[in-house]
This record gives C-alpha cells, sequence and structure tokens, in this order.
C-alpha cells in the first residue's frame, strides 16, 4: 500500500481517538468508518472534512455497522503504517557546483534511484557565502573551511533528500570515501570524482 494510505488510516485512527469526550460514541464510529471506507477507496480527501460532515444523529445503525468494520482495519493500518515508518529513513545529498557543471546530475540521481531509494525532495540553489558557512559549521576549525564554503557557494547545488530503508548507512557507502583515491570503484566518488575538494 502507499504511503498514502497508511497517512489516511493514521488520521482516521487517531481521530478516533482524540475525538471528545462528550461527543457520541456513535459520531467517533462513523468518523473512524468514513476515513477507513476513503483509505479503501484511494482518496487522500482529509478526515477533518468527514468529521465536519457527518451527521451523527441521521443513519445510526449504518454508523454503527460502518464503524463495527471498519475500525480494526484502521487500527491494523495504522500499526503497519507505524512499523513501516520505523523502517524508513531520510538523508539530505547534495550535488555540488563541479557535479553540476560537469554534468553528473542524472547519473549521480540514478544510482540512487537503482538502490531503490525515493526522491522526495530536490532543488537547485546557490548557496550564499553565509550558508555555506552554516552548512559546514562542525568543519569551523579546520584549514580548508573558507575554501570550501567559497567552492560550495561558486555555482549552483543541486540539493536533494533521499527515503528509503537504510539510506544514510548506505548513502555513504554508496558516495564513497571523501578522498577519491581511497573510495572504491563503483562508488560516486570512486567513479566519477578527481580531487579531495571538487
Amino acid at each position: 500500500m502507499s504511503t498514502q494510505v497508511f497517512r489516511s488510516a493514521s488520521r482516521a485512527a487517531r481521530a478516533f481517538l482524540s475525538a471528545s469526550h462528550t461527543a457520541p460514541l456513535l459520531c467517533q464510529w462513523r468518523t473512524a468508518a468514513a476515513a477507513t471506507a476513503t483509505v479503501f477507496r484511494g482518496s487522500a480527501r482529509s478526515l477533518s472534512s468527514y468529521r465536519e460532515k457527518a451527521d451523527c444523529k441521521k443513519s445510526t445503525a449504518r454508523g454503527w455497522l460502518y464503524g463495527t468494520l471498519a475500525f480494526p482495519a484502521a487500527v491494523y493500518l495504522l500499526q503497519d503504517h507505524q512499523l513501516h515508518a520505523a523502517e524508513l529513513e531520510r538523508t539530505f545529498i547534495a550535488i555540488k557546483p563541479d557535479g553540476v557543471q560537469r554534468g553528473l546530475i542524472a547519473e549521480i540521481v540514478s544510482r540512487f534511484e537503482r538502490k531503490g531509494f525515493k526522491l522526495v525532495a530536490i532543488k537547485i540553489v546557490v548557496p550564499s557565502k553565509e550558508f555555506a558557512q552554516k552548512h559546514y559549521h562542525d568543519l569551523k576549525e579546520r584549514p580548508f573551511f573558507n575554501g570550501l564554503c567559497d567552492f560550495l557557494s561558486s555555482g549552483p547545488v543541486v540539493a536533494m533528500v533521499w527515503e528509503g530503508e537504510g539510506v544514510i548507512k548506505y548513502g555513504r557507502k554508496l558516495i564513497g570515501a571523501t578522498d577519491p583515491q581511497k573510495s572504491e570503484p563503483g562508488t560516486i566518488r570512486g567513479d566519477l570524482a578527481v580531487v579531495v575538494d571538487r
């Protein structure tokens, strides 16, 4: 099932559990039923619209029936989503100005895609020197800090967020060691990088 389905089921269960104690139980059941029915239809409409539209005084028998059938499904999907979400990670990957200038964007993106990771955000930016200094703040005391910041702000950078199981650890392996001479063949740096600072 898609992430959208899991999110819909999660919203259904949260709405049911957080519904006001003063609201009739029937309304809570119908809310869960409507949201779960939406999940199974593949619709991404928000649960709040169902709660607003739910007329808790009408169709009492149908509300109880839908609620009785839908609530276990919503809880199951919520639990499954939580297990699935625990396995997924997100990581930031940037293609620096020299990689962009050399036309390596498609090659680098395709390596992550072939591994099965999902690109969830991408943006081309030209970072300012101040932004580069914040980004590399942990390297501030290193002798190459100023040169690194000048380089990062020298042209367009492709900023990406990748998602997948183990993407943080495996992403580092896929990229390779910082020094291209020490990077294994088959890694991005091992195959494409020239020198440490480029």
